[in-house]
């Protein structure tokens, strides 16, 4: 992740409702939205997976299909292109 700086918004805690295990489980989480180029995601990915200690990670990537410009040139100016 050298160089990258993406924003990231905290929210919850939250109730998840889900399968674990053949058992339906609730449990509290919090969720944390990050902004990213799509050329940097794969970079914040391998990060993420590589510190996060469960098995199954709920990590997805969502597209920007439309954002105000101001928005736009935020979030390019914010995440440092890939080096080398």
């Amino acid at each position: 992740m050298n160089g990258s700086r993406p924003g990231a918004q905290v929210i919850g805690p939250v109730t998840s409702v889900f399968w674990h295990l053949g058992v339906y489980r609730t449990g509290q989480e919090w969720k944390v939205l990050m902004t990213v180029t799509a050329e940097r995601y794969p970079a914040l990915e391998a990060h993420l997976l590589a510190l996060h200690p469960w098995g199954n990670r709920e990590l997805v990537a969502v597209p920007i299909v439309a954002a105000a410009e101001p928005c736009k040139r935020w979030i390019c100016a914010l995440v440092v292109p890939v080096e080398g």
